[in-house]
C-alpha cells in the first residue's frame, strides 16, 4: 500500500440551511487540507439541476479552488463532454491550464449529469452527442495540439497540458480509454456493478500512447472515518439520505445525520442503498484501513479517489485526515 496514492471527489455540497457560496468556500477549505495533508488530486464533477450540489460550473470552481491552494492536482472528475462543444472546453481548460500550470486534469465522462430536463436546457440532442463521445474526445485532444485540420484554434487551449482522463461506469469507457492510451478512472462509489470486468477489458486492450506507456486506474470508494465504526455510520446518514432522496425522486440539499436512519428504511430502499454503497469504507481508522487494502487488492488500482459528504464540514476535514492515516499505517488484508 506504500506506492498507494489518495484523491479526492468533492460535489461541493451544499447542507441544508446552508447557501451555495457557504459550498463554495468550503469546497477551496477542503482542498487545502487535502494538500496539507498530502493527497495527490481534487476532483469536482458537473452536476445540473440539483440544489444540493454546487459545482455545476466546473472551470469556474477549478478556479477558485486553484486560488486556495499551490501544489495539489485540480480537476475535473468530470466534464461531461455531451452537454458541451469541445472548443470551449477546451478553452476553458486551457486557460486553467495557463492559470496553474502542470496542475489540471481533464476527466471526461458521457453522461449528461443530470435528468432528461438537461436536453432540453441545453438546446442539445444528448442523446446523439453521447454517440459522438469518441469523436469529440479526440477532437479536444486536437485542439490542445494545434492540429492544422481543426477550423479554429482553441485561444486560450493550444499548446495546453491538461492531464486527460476517460471515466466511466461501464465497459464502454474502459475500451475508449484503453484505445486513446489514456489513465481511466472508474466510478465505483456509486456505480459499482461493471468494476471488475472494466478494468480487466482497459488492461487487456490497453495502447500505449504519448500521454502513456501501461495502464493506469483510479477507482473511487466512498469514505467517511471517524473514531469509532458507529460515529462514521451516523456521519455517513447524511449522504445516505441524500442518495435514497434522489432515487425516490424528491432530491434536496444535504441533511444532517440521523441515528438508526438504515434501520428506518423500507426493505427495497435499503437494498438499493446498500448496492449502490457496496463499494465503501466507512468507519474508525482500523477499519478503513481493512477495507482500502481489501479495495486495492480486488482492483490492482494505482490510485483510489475518495468520496463523501458530511454534515458538519469540519468532520469531512476530520475524515480526510484519518483515511490518509489509515494508508499510512500497517495495512495488511485482514484474514
Amino acid at each position: 500500500m506504500a506506492d498507494l496514492k489518495l484523491s479526492v471527489l468533492d460535489l461541493v455540497p451544499v447542507r441544508e440551511g446552508g447557501t451555495v457560496s457557504e459550498a463554495l468556500a468550503e469546497a477551496a477549505s477542503l482542498a487545502k487540507t487535502a494538500e496539507d495533508l498530502g493527497y495527490n488530486r481534487f476532483w469536482v464533477a458537473e452536476h445540473h439541476g440539483m440544489e444540493g450540489i454546487a459545482g455545476a460550473a466546473v472551470s469556474v470552481v477549478l478556479a477558485h479552488i486553484g486560488n486556495a491552494t499551490s501544489r495539489i492536482r485540480l480537476g475535473a472528475g468530470g466534464i461531461m463532454l455531451p452537454n458541451h462543444n469541445p472548443l470551449v472546453i477546451a478553452e476553458q481548460f486551457g486557460a486553467l491550464d495557463a492559470l496553474f500550470p502542470g496542475r489540471i486534469d481533464l476527466g471526461l465522462g458521457r453522461a449528461p449529469g443530470a435528468d432528461q430536463r438537461i436536453m432540453r436546457a441545453l438546446h442539445k440532442d444528448i442523446h446523439q452527442a453521447a454517440e459522438s463521445f469518441p469523436t469529440d474526445v479526440v477532437e479536444l485532444q486536437l485542439h490542445f495540439a494545434g492540429d492544422a485540420r481543426l477550423p479554429l484554434q482553441a485561444t486560450p487551449g493550444l499548446g495546453a497540458k491538461p492531464e486527460m482522463w476517460i471515466l466511466g461506469s461501464s465497459l464502454f469507457g474502459a475500451q475508449l480509454a484503453a484505445m486513446l492510451g489514456l489513465p481511466y478512472a472508474f466510478a465505483s462509489h456509486f456505480a459499482p456493478d461493471h468494476l471488475d470486468a472494466a478494468l480487466t477489458l482497459y488492461r487487456e486492450r490497453f495502447q500505449p500512447s504519448e500521454r502513456l506507456d501501461k495502464p493506469y486506474v483510479m477507482a473511487a470508494i466512498n469514505v467517511i472515518a471517524a473514531d469509532t465504526d458507529e460515529e462514521a455510520v451516523l456521519l455517513a446518514s447524511s449522504m445516505d439520505q441524500s442518495f435514497v432522496r434522489l432515487r425516490t425522486g424528491s432530491p434536496g440539499k444535504l441533511p444532517p445525520p440521523v441515528p438508526g436512519y438504515r434501520e428506518s428504511l423500507h426493505p427495497s430502499s435499503l437494498a438499493m442503498l446498500d448496492h449502490m454503497r457496496q463499494v465503501s469504507a466507512i468507519g474508525s481508522v482500523k477499519t478503513v484501513r481493512e477495507r482500502l487494502a481489501a479495495f486495492r487488492a480486488r482492483t490492482g488500482a494505482d490510485e483510489l479517489i475518495v468520496s463523501g459528504s458530511t454534515f458538519d464540514p469540519a468532520l469531512r476535514h476530520r475524515s480526510l485526515a484519518l483515511t490518509m492515516e489509515a494508508l499510512q499505517a500497517d495495512l495488511a488484508v485482514p484474514a
